[in-house]
């Protein structure tokens, strides 16, 4: 008989990319992917760092994106998705299960594009969003 090895539960408030559960909860496009990649390089970006998805009060419609590089912090909830290491707050969280973020360039400007499927509504700017 072999001995079987446990393994300490997950932290309730931190789940990894492989938790089954969590799987599509905060993805990136093929796009979005490259980008981060491109602007990683760039800026000289530490690996240890995540691309950090977060949710804040203002903007037009009463909520808005902002995404940075910065260090994962206890408590965060944590995905990996086209390659990229994606970090994100509980309370942003509730608002951003289940989005897709891609990276769009057009006549009127390049960026980020965030396909929540949350949201009730968005401004004209398309950076704020309402819930």
């Amino acid at each position: 008989m072999s001995a079987a090895t446990e393994t300490a539960p997950a932290t309730p408030t931190q789940h990894e990319a492989h938790d089954p559960q969590m799987t599509g909860a905060l993805e990136v496009t093929e796009t979005a992917a490259a980008k981060i990649r491109e602007i990683r390089e760039t800026e000289a970006i530490e690996s240890t760092y995540a691309l950090r998805v977060k949710v804040m009060g203002g903007g037009c419609a009463g909520f808005q994106y902002d995404l940075y590089f910065d260090e994962p912090v206890e408590g965060d909830n944590h995905f990996e998705s086209q390659g990229v290491k994606l970090v994100c707050d509980q309370m942003s969280f509730m608002y951003l299960m289940g989005t897709s973020i891609d990276y769009v360039e057009g006549l009127q400007g390049a960026g980020f594009k965030f396909n929540n499927p949350n949201t009730t509504g968005s401004c004209g700017c398309g950076s704020s969003f309402s819930v």
